[in-house]
């Protein structure tokens, strides 16, 4: 562990400096240059930095660009749509959130809360499942019907409070309104007393790539409210949409 701390920090020091020779990297991780040579000669293996043109120094390699690209996407969608989820955190008054599809689980890149909000739960970089989230339930509703059978064999529909829904005919009963209405809610299913509904967002060809949701305690966010909100919540993603390059109906 300690030697992939090590090289993880090298990345960083190329990052911030450019480039940087064998001594000033084990000056600033504090190693012999034997050990900083021989990091930088295992990260130079895998393409992760080069020796530029004046020799004994080191950058950033070309080797990062496919796993920067893994990424590129859901760093997008951020971008895109971080002003919209902070007016609409700031028009709702409840937690807004971003997120897209991470193999079983929904994980939430952005987040913006309103004002009545402090005391929330923080789900930057958080899993949720699929199933009983309403973002997760948006991601589930548009994949391919292979795909969606493969995650969901996956995952496990566990019941998380009495109002999961745990069999798989029910979801897929649920999911199939999520496509014909274009949103998605849940109701007290992840946890008790949270409510949440979710919207799809497109990229250029018209894949969701996103899921866009506001939630709040029930008593804040009961189903009537919820069903206020969607018409705004529709078009805080289709303007992310819009920013991504869809320009579709």
């Amino acid at each position: 562990m300690q030697s992939v701390d090590r090289a993880i920090s090298v990345l960083e020091i190329l990052a911030r400096r450019g480039e940087a020779g064998v001594s000033e990297v084990a000056a600033e991780i504090d190693v012999h240059k034997s050990t900083a040579f021989r990091l930088l000669g295992a990260l130079e293996g895998r393409g992760l930095v080069e020796q530029t043109t004046d020799r004994g120094k080191y950058r950033l390699g070309f080797g990062l660009i496919p796993l920067a690209g893994a990424v590129s996407g859901r760093l997008e969608v951020t971008r895109q749509g971080r002003d919209v989820c902070e007016q609409l955190a700031a028009k709702f008054g409840e937690t807004v959130n971003l997120a897209v599809l991470q193999e079983t689980y929904a994980v939430n890149v952005d987040e913006a809360r309103g004002p009545s909000t402090v005391a929330a739960h923080n789900w930057v970089g958080r899993l949720t499942p699929l199933h009983c989230t309403s973002s997760g339930k948006v991601l589930l509703a548009h994949l391919p019907p292979e795909r969606l059978s493969a995650v969901l064999a996956d995952s496990e529909l566990t019941g998380l409070t009495p109002s999961t829904r745990t069999t798989r005919a029910a979801l897929d009963a649920e999911l199939a309104d999520v496509r014909e209405n274009g949103f998605a809610v849940a109701v007290e299913e992840y946890e008790t007393g949270l409510n949440a509904v979710a919207a799809p967002v497109l990229d250029h060809t018209g894949a969701v790539v996103a899921a866009l949701s506001v939630s709040g305690p029930s008593y804040r966010l009961p189903p009537d409210r919820m069903q206020e909100l969607v018409p705004v919540l529709l078009d805080g993603a289709g303007e992310i949409s819009r920013r991504m390059g869809y320009f579709g109906p």
